[in-house]
């Protein structure tokens, strides 16, 4: 070898292994969307779901200049319309980015690029937020590869994907925060964690029971530890005692201060909310002189006590979720049909097994979050991840969304045990217990239970009952809802899912949107497009609908022993004296009333 090709082989930079888990995690943070995804969003407002179509109507009416208060969807069963139990706190700095914009890019594409960029500014909040944690408590490594398995969690990236508008990505943050505050412990880091369960709540109910069980970590931990938790407990209690009602008031009217709302921040929440301050003020005042773990428990078992019969007491009515009184007929056809609140039995039975990159990974990481927090050490982390987790995996069980929240912490228990592993392959001796956690940590990683699902769709293709996403999705598409625009606006009846995409891409007004306040136009729906003609009929006169819209792939549930007139008359197969068909291309079919 020459001289000189000897100094440029001593010239090569050596990669550490932490640049590598950098370059690593840019490239998979790179990869999470592909190129379509994004540019579908920039060009033709592509989101996911109708809660992100129906969170951007909102924003759009904002930014036309609809009042900071005034949430109502004028559209949406007019005159009157529909109030929305959406937080204007999202609202707002998507309405922020689209005026920013909109001088650079005219409004469409202003919508367009937010949509696309919200998300993906929301993952490097979330990404930051999870490394900044873990990196505490288990080391820079364990942070790099829990943002790398960030980017392989279905259940994180789908909450991150362009075009997700919804709030669930910025409830995951808010909580992920209050967890890192929990762990690092102390009044400033309580009073962060307050503050960020407050945030939770304000954006949306979703997130309670997880609020809940943090401030019962909290108070247990006072129960049994005495003055040395006490800080964090009492930080924690000033935090979500100051900060929610004030959130309340910045987005509610003040003429609803006093309505109780069961389905969002409203007075039962919050007397919850002044309840726990007043307990930690209690504690605090009490202080040392409640020097046994049983004086602590009686006094917070009592103040739970009276918190729990005054809320009964005050607020029957919300004992029973955030949903009273929806008619049997809304919940068995609407409530009970979407895929957020299907149990892990009903997604067995239909044959849906993408489920298998969902619930797998939530349950590894519960159960070894709490074997931790019992064996190993880092046990306040351990045992925090716990309590973030289980009550998701649980309610996960019995409703899909359950798992929206706790999937954002299974990255912080995969990078931990990952890195315990690369650990252990370094050491000697260790033989097959080098593999465990190697195996467990794998388990956790969201993209390998892909193979198990396709082989799913494989070998059991008869077994899938449920209804084709594809079908509806094709039906929400700009491409299928364009031609509607050219039609006078005027209400229309259409699918309950069609609902916000409507709204979103036309001028028209709708009945029915997923959406549990509109009770009427849920009714509505159920009844006209999956019953009779006299069904129908009755549904048109009465809410006064110009044009009537069905999609043949998604028909509504049949409410009798034959299919329902509406579905029939999308098939060719039913006529109508006062329907005329209008042609439009797509897969959508549309008449109009007549008379």
């Amino acid at each position: 070898m020459t001289a000189s090709a000897q100094t440029s082989t001593r010239a090569l930079p050596r990669l550490g292994s932490r640049t590598v888990l950098w370059i690593v995690v840019g490239l998979c943070v790179a990869m999470m969307s592909t190129p379509e995804a994004v540019w579908n969003t920039i060009q033709h407002l592509r989101v996911p779901d109708p809660d992100d179509a129906m969170r951007l109507v909102g924003v759009r009416d904002l930014v036309s200049g609809q009042g900071w208060y005034d949430t109502v969807q004028h559209r949406f069963l007019p005159p009157d319309g529909v109030p929305s139990h959406w937080s204007r706190l999202v609202d707002a700095p998507i309405a922020a980015m689209i005026l920013a914009l909109t001088p650079l890019a005219g409004p469409a594409l202003a919508e367009g690029v937010t949509a696309a960029l919200w998300p993906l500014l929301l993952f490097g909040l979330y990404g930051w937020v999870l490394y900044r944690g873990v990196r505490h408590s288990f080391g820079e490594r364990a942070a790099l590869l829990a943002v790398i398995v960030a980017t392989q969690t279905f259940g994180v990236t789908i909450q991150f994907q362009p075009g997700r508008v919804d709030h669930h990505n910025v409830q995951m943050i808010a909580l992920l925060g209050l967890a890192v505050c929990m762990i690092r412990g102390g009044f400033r880091c309580g009073l962060i964690g307050g503050g960020l369960a407050a945030l939770s709540l304000a954006i949306g109910l979703e997130g309670l029971p997880t609020v809940a069980m943090a401030a019962l970590y909290l108070v247990g931990d006072w129960c049994l530890r005495g003055r040395p938790a006490r800080p964090t407990l009492t930080g924690f209690g000033f935090g979500l005692g100051a900060a929610a009602p004030l959130l309340f008031a910045a987005q509610t009217s003040p003429d609803l201060w006093a309505v109780p709302r069961c389905d969002a921040l409203s007075p039962p929440w919050l007397l919850i909310a002044s309840a726990g301050l007043i307990f930690v003020l209690a504690a605090r005042w009490v202080g040392d002189r409640l020097a046994t773990i049983g004086k602590r428990v009686t006094l917070a078992a009592l103040c739970g006590a009276i918190l729990l019969g005054g809320f009964a007491l005050v607020f029957p009515a919300c004992l029973g979720g955030p949903f009273p009184g929806m008619p049997p007929l809304v919940r068995d056809h609407w409530l009970l049909t979407v895929n957020e609140m299907a149990s892990v039995r009903k997604l067995v039975a239909q044959g849906q097994w993408e489920a298998l990159v969902f619930h797998p990974v939530v349950a590894l990481a519960s159960l070894t979050a709490a074997w931790m927090a019992w064996r190993g050490r880092a046990r306040r982390a351990w045992s925090v991840a716990a309590v973030f987790l289980w009550p998701g995996l649980i309610l996960g069980v019995f409703q899909f969304r359950g798992l929206y929240i706790a999937a954002g912490f299974v990255p912080l228990v995969a990078g931990a045990v990952l890195d315990r592993a690369l650990t252990q392959a370094a050491e000697t001796g260790t033989g097959m217990r080098r593999w465990n956690f190697a195996l467990l940590g794998g388990g956790m990683v969201s993209t390998l239970w892909m193979a198990p699902a396709l082989l799913g769709e494989v070998l059991l293709p008869g077994s899938r009952t449920a209804p084709d996403p594809g079908g509806a999705a094709a039906c929400q598409s700009d491409a299928a809802l364009r031609p509607l625009v050219a039609l006078p606006p005027c209400t229309i009846l259409a699918p309950i899912f069609l609902g916000p995409s409507i709204l979103l891409r036309t001028p028209h007004s709708v009945v029915a949107a997923p959406y549990h306040r509109a009770i009427p136009g849920l009714t509505a729906a159920i009844e006209g497009l999956g019953g009779t003609e006299a069904d129908l009929d009755r549904v048109l006169t009465a809410f006064r609908i110009r044009y009537l819209i069905a999609c043949p792939t998604r028909p509504a549930d049949d409410l009798q022993a034959e299919p329902a007139f509406a579905t029939r008359l999308a098939r060719g197969a039913a006529e109508s004296d006062r329907l005329a068909p209008v042609a439009v291309s797509g897969p959508l079919k549309v008449w109009e009333v007549t008379r």
